[in-house]
């Protein structure tokens, strides 16, 4: 029984969307954590390429996120202390107003019932800003929610049923609003990596006149802020996770373009704004840095060009 009672007051981390964008920089977190051991749930470990140095030092199970009795034998057998959960199908914009994504709702609350059911007293989510719709000044925790896509609606759904089991189960239920994000290994979908990966190619990028002002954080800084949420037990409720500021969008993509050739050109104001169109984009993170003590520690001048410098090294088209 010794040995069993040392076995559950270690942490032991479970983890969903390791493979993805953040969810890569945040297994690297993890398992740099002393005493700390971590499983993630992969449907596919050969082709999670952000993470294949890592594989060797968390227990992989393979299944996919809607596996539910793979799911529950899992989590049975590995008897976390800690949920983690970042994996949600259908991230880009053109699957924003999907319908399936109702889909991801429930598979959050399910794996928090399971979970919890297997013994986990911490469960913490990766949101989005998207939960708050559309706002037109900073953004702090009280800002009323009201989602205007799907993805966003469905966010918020996972929040509040998630955070609902927990309660009831008396576990710690933490919510990181997440708002921009850059780095390394994006989606090439996403507005950063799409500028460095045309310029590189030497090819005009073609955006909108950029007017916008806009919160973006360091991928690494997004992970830590995910680990330091995930080991301060009184960290509990929603946080925005963000940078705290709101540079503007021309100001961050002049900066990509200076970083490869200041003189190559760019198409600003070819892309029209969409009519819902935010313009000022901007988290408050006073309650996050309150809560952990984590702050951001990579300026957009070091992150964008660590992100140009890895495109440039790994344009697989090119």
């Amino acid at each position: 029984s010794g040995g069993w009672r040392k076995r559950r007051e270690a942490m032991r981390i479970f983890l969903t969307g390791a493979s993805g964008f953040v969810g890569a920089s945040v297994l690297r977190e993890f398992v740099a954590l002393p005493g700390v051991e971590t499983a993630v749930l992969l449907r596919e470990p050969a082709s999670a390429w952000r993470i294949a140095g890592l594989l060797g030092r968390t227990t992989v199970v393979e299944a996919g996120f809607g596996d539910e009795a793979v799911l529950e034998r899992a989590l049975r057998a590995f008897a976390p202390t800690h949920l983690v959960h970042l994996a949600w199908t259908g991230v880009a914009g053109r699957n924003r107003n999907d319908a399936a994504q109702h889909r991801n709702a429930y598979l959050s609350m399910r794996l928090a019932e399971i979970g919890l059911a297997a013994g986990a007293r911490h469960f913490v989510g990766l949101g989005s800003q998207a939960e708050y719709g559309p706002c037109q000044a900073r953004i702090d925790e009280t800002t009323p929610t009201a989602p205007t896509t799907m993805y966003g609606a469905s966010k918020l759904s996972a929040c509040l049923m998630a955070g609902r089991l927990c309660e009831n189960a008396g576990a710690r239920f933490a919510w990181l609003r997440l708002f921009s994000s850059y780095g390394p290994r994006d989606n090439p979908e996403w507005l950063i990596p799409y500028l460095a990966l045309k310029l590189l190619r030497r090819e005009r990028p073609s955006v909108t006149a950029a007017e916008q002002r806009w919160d973006y954080v360091y991928v690494d800084d997004a992970a830590r802020a995910v680990a330091a949420v995930t080991r301060e037990a009184g960290a509990a409720g929603v946080f925005n996770l963000g940078s705290g500021t709101a540079p503007r969008l021309r100001d961050i993509i002049e900066r990509v373009r200076d970083e490869i050739d200041p003189a190559l050109p760019v198409g600003f104001g070819e892309v029209p704004y969409r009519p819902d169109q935010v313009m000022h984009l901007e988290a408050d993170i006073g309650r996050l840095s309150g809560a952990t003590g984590w702050r951001p520690r990579t300026d957009l001048a070091e992150g964008v060009r660590a992100t140009v410098d890895w495109y440039r090294k790994h344009d697989a088209g090119h």
